[in-house]
């Protein structure tokens, strides 16, 4: 396995070309200035020290060991050993509705992409809890497994949209189901669950599937986003161009507060109401950080090995070379023709 420990550095080899161009840039304006006492070939043989190929010779030198030092300072890291590791904490599943009537935009800039922006920054407020995602329109799915590695969890969070449930409806019950089936058998962890929806259009019973998971359990909080004035439901990008009906009368989601509530108290958690300013996420997570947290073991890849000593060896090597190689042709080694150019 392979890694670099500090990427950024990486972008120091935008320099190389930078380097390139300039050095090209002064010998071009160094022949010129020459050509300029007369024909350059018979300048070459009063001068027979002048050598411009050694100059490129070792520009290559001075670029290589640059590079390899750019490489060194990026840390890289070959080699890994899977470890276990004891932690404390809980299981988190979160439960995105993913519908279409998630993309109303009576939450700024719409219910859905406000509600993946606050698990974004909830997931940053992790430590050694595990955090899992299942989405969920007329069908649920598991987004994400529970796991510890976060950033897997905010580049799965990121690929969310509507698109990825093809049948519509808000299956909040198949949702909790699927998320008490999905958590580790450690039947001592505390589990949790958190389901974001308007709530709307329920199919099946998300009260009775809450019922379930308490009996195991499993504490389920609710967030309702949305308003329960309603907004219409966009359909495209213009900014009139709503879902209609049948009828040709634009559709108004609307937030289910009581289907979402009865779930929350069921399932022995909170119900939050989202606003713009606020999701509720973070205050959910406050109440959820004040349950016990039990000891686990995680199988996490450590101990990678650092590999920059070799780069930076060769480096020096290069530089040495560059530093003692002479622009000019040197008479005591002109009969060795180093290098394999003529001088």
């Amino acid at each position: 396995m392979f890694r670099f420990s500090n990427p950024e550095y990486l972008y120091l080899l935008l320099l190389i070309p930078v380097l390139f161009g300039i050095y090209l840039v002064s010998s071009l304006i160094k022949k010129r200035k020459l050509s300029a006492f007369g024909n350059l070939p018979l300048i070459k043989q009063l001068m027979p020290g002048l050598s411009f190929r050694r100059g490129w010779i070792k520009l290559v030198f001075l670029l290589v060991a640059l590079s390899f030092m750019i490489f060194g300072v990026a840390g890289p890291q070959f080699g890994s050993k899977l470890t276990e590791v004891k932690r404390k904490g809980i299981e988190l599943i979160i439960a995105l509705d993913v519908s279409n009537s998630m993309m109303a935009q009576d939450i700024q800039p719409n219910r859905l992409e406000r509600a993946k922006q606050a698990i974004s920054r909830l997931v940053e407020q992790l430590t050694n809890d595990r955090v899992g995602l299942i989405v969920f329109a007329g069908d649920a799915f598991v987004q994400l497994p529970v796991t510890n590695d976060y950033t897997s969890a905010k580049m799965f969070l990121s690929s969310i949209n509507p698109g990825i449930v093809s049948k519509q409806g808000t299956a909040i019950g198949s949702a909790i189901s699927l998320a008490a089936n999905s958590f580790s058998p450690q039947e001592e962890t505390s589990k949790v669950i958190v389901v974001i929806s308007d709530g709307e259009s329920h199919e099946d019973d998300p009260v009775g599937a809450a019922r379930r998971a308490a009996e195991k359990g499993i504490v389920i909080h609710a967030i309702g986003i949305g308003s329960p004035q309603g907004a219409p439901i966009p359909t495209g990008k213009e900014r009139q161009d709503f879902l209609k009906d049948r009828d040709g009368n634009v559709v108004v989601t609307r937030l289910d507060e009581e289907t979402l509530s009865k779930v929350a108290i069921t399932g022995g958690g909170r119900y939050v109401r989202a606003t713009n300013t606020q999701i509720g996420l973070l205050p959910l997570y406050e109440e959820i950080n004040r349950m016990q947290r039990v000891e686990f073991k995680d199988k996490v890849y450590s101990e990678y090995d650092d590999q920059f000593q070799y780069l930076f060896a060769v480096a020096l090597l290069l530089l040495f070379i560059e530093i003692f190689m002479l622009e000019r042709k040197n008479r005591l080694l002109q009969r060795l023709n180093l290098f394999g150019v003529r001088k």
